[in-house]
């Protein structure tokens, strides 16, 4: 019998996390899942996804101070839909959950997120091993818990137009996918760079520094050789344009980019933030450096743009850790193992 599966996501606008639940439910999609989505109106983008893939989606606003619309639409969505799982994404999404579902619903955690916020989860998923060791410490059982790691899967991208990006062909890259905001460390990107003669940088994100990133960025005489491009839905083909991916957040839980840059065969260079020092070896599949370390990311970024071998060694390094664990049919495998268990214990829906 097909699985059925409910996504439940209530997440900004655009981000990570919402990136990571786009693309996760895609590929259940592709492994023939029979899905539905209850979300926010607020990205046609992800929305025409789904409904491109054949994926049902209900819309609501998720709106804690008066949240008796969302759970409305969220009780009907359910009925209608059957689901033999629902996975809720994210907190907000997760204080939403119906009690009389509690035994197939799951929380997913891409970050440290309060047990509280899911009480109406009788299961969870953790992105990294120590999100799963955050959720069980707060006592949630071992056989009720699990890692799914995320995926990235770029086959096909086509490189950006570096003309478009007023990049000369021939300038090293380095390109930087992240929100602007303090903690994703840009401001030591810029500074970095500034040692670093002749590199360009894209800077892919909005976030509340805008401005003064800008700002910086022009009191360091960087203008030239910096490019803020906001938003994009086509990261595989910045991914494909640059030379090196630069990952230089003071705190991240995990971190897509890891993987992004894995996936696309581009060169790492990571502050070792908790995420991504778990994962990144250095020498091995990236450089990892001191977080808010200027001279360490400048050296970094000088080292794998002039060291070909250098550079060659981290993404064959990359490529490995990348089909080991984070790619395509590694999520449809695990993703699949799990759902199973909750099914199996949830019994078929009832009604």
């Amino acid at each position: 019998m097909k699985m059925r599966v409910m996504h439940v996501m209530a997440g900004a606008a655009e981000g990570g996390a919402e990136n990571i639940m786009l693309e996760s439910v895609l590929a259940l999609a592709e492994a023939g899942y029979a899905q539905h989505v209850v979300t926010r109106p607020d990205n046609q983008f992800r929305i025409g996804k789904f409904k491109d893939a054949g994926i049902g989606v209900d819309t609501a606003s998720f709106n804690n101070a008066w949240p008796f619309p969302t759970r409305s639409v969220l009780g009907r969505a359910i009925k209608a839909f059957k689901p033999d799982v629902i996975e809720y994404w994210m907190g907000r999404a997760g204080q939403f959950a119906p009690k009389a579902y509690r035994n197939r619903s799951v929380a997913w955690y891409g970050g440290y997120y309060k047990l509280a916020r899911f009480t109406n989860c009788e299961w969870h998923v953790g992105l990294t091993i120590d999100l799963l060791r955050h959720i069980r410490e707060q006592g949630v059982p071992e056989d009720r818990s699990a890692i799914i790691h995320t995926y990235a899967d770029f086959t096909g991208s086509a490189p950006a137009d570096r003309a478009a990006l007023n990049t000369p062909a021939d300038a090293p890259v380095a390109l930087a996918l992240a929100r602007l905001h303090e903690k994703k460390g840009l401001d030591t990107l810029l500074d970095a760079t500034a040692k670093v003669p002749g590199l360009y940088v894209w800077i892919a994100g909005e976030g509340p520094l805008e401005a003064e990133l800008k700002a910086h960025c022009t009191r360091l005489g960087l203008d030239d050789r910096v490019r803020f491009l906001g938003w994009r839905n086509d990261r595989g083909a910045l991914l494909e344009a640059c030379d090196v991916v630069a990952f230089p957040s003071r705190y991240e839980p995990f971190g897509t980019v890891t993987v992004d840059a894995w996936a696309a065969s581009r060169p790492l260079v990571a502050a070792d933030a908790v995420g991504p020092a778990a994962y990144v070896k250095d020498g091995v599949n990236g450089l990892l450096i001191p977080k808010n370390d200027v001279d360490a990311l400048a050296n970094a970024l000088s080292r794998v743009i002039t060291d070909k071998a250098l550079a060659a060694k981290l993404v064959e390094g990359g490529r490995a850790s990348y089909e080991a664990q984070f790619n395509k049919a590694a999520f449809q495998r695990d993703s699949a193992a799990f759902y199973e268990r909750v099914r199996a214990h949830a019994g078929p829906f009832a009604g």
